[in-house]
């Protein structure tokens, strides 16, 4: 498995019974495809392919992540569910955070290049303050404080992020919400949305956002008791994981 080497949309390709079935798993903002690397090492081990890309701009240094934007991230996303779509019947994308928003965002603008979305702790909207402050200090101030590592359970492995986030690039996101809301009616596609009851990053409003809004009649809500932010590499991992494998293995089924 080479899930952490560059941006190639074919990593890991699964070889086996599952194989027309592909699942494109993002990493959150600030972070690197290591953050979603339990997921996707077991559908591969299961036999679906799967890829998982380092976004533009990370698995670096936060001085690269401050030269991009949402659109790259946005592009990078797009041409690797093209590239998957070309190739397997099923597509289901997998995305933590920002992750699950840009998803979301190909869910609605090009429904045909995405079968069905693994939403964990996706980022709509917040109430924290200080995101209302980014636009008015992005110019003034370069870097805040990372919002990384936000796992209940001791000792490794820590979630590999910058401890640095560049305004500027974070701010491209959080400007997007209000459009990614208003588009949610466009999404469709059958969802299962994976909630941590400890996530101090993303808010509850931001799940409600979503589920108030979805176009999709099929959504599947799931909470994980014992995890923060990073659900995949905190307490409820093996209930994660086995909740995507069954909703993938619905989706190939299904399609």
């Amino acid at each position: 498995m080479q899930i952490l080497q560059g941006a190639h949309p074919h990593q890991s390709a699964g070889v086996g019974e599952h194989a027309g079935t592909a699942v494109l798993l993002l990493h959150g903002i600030t972070s690197t495809p290591q953050m979603v690397r339990p997921v996707a090492e077991h559908l591969a081990d299961q036999g679906f392919a799967v890829s998982s890309p380092l976004l533009p701009g990370h698995g670096t240094t936060w001085q690269d992540m401050a030269t991009t934007r949402y659109a790259d991230w946005l592009a990078a996303t797009v041409s690797s569910l093209e590239a998957l779509r070309a190739e397997h019947e099923t597509v289901v994308g997998f995305g933590v955070s920002m992750g699950g928003a840009l998803l979301s965002d190909v869910a609605a603008r090009r429904p045909e290049l995405i079968d069905a979305l693994v939403l964990v702790n996706p980022a709509f909207a917040a109430t924290d303050w200080r995101l209302k402050v980014i636009p008015h200090v992005k110019s003034l101030v370069p870097v805040a404080q990372a919002l990384a590592d936000d796992i209940r359970r001791a000792g490794p492995p820590r979630e590999l992020a910058y401890r640095w986030t560049p305004l500027k690039a974070f701010d491209s996101f959080v400007e997007q919400w209000p459009r990614l809301v208003r588009q949610l009616p466009d999404v469709h596609q059958p969802v299962l949305l994976v909630r941590s009851r400890h996530d101090r990053i993303v808010p509850p409003v931001s799940a409600e956002t979503l589920l108030g809004a979805i176009g999709s009649e099929d959504v599947t809500v799931q909470w994980l008791e014992d995890s923060g932010h990073v659900a995949p590499l905190d307490h409820d991992a093996e209930e994660l994981i086995a909740l995507t494998t069954q909703f993938v293995g619905r989706m190939e089924h299904g399609h």
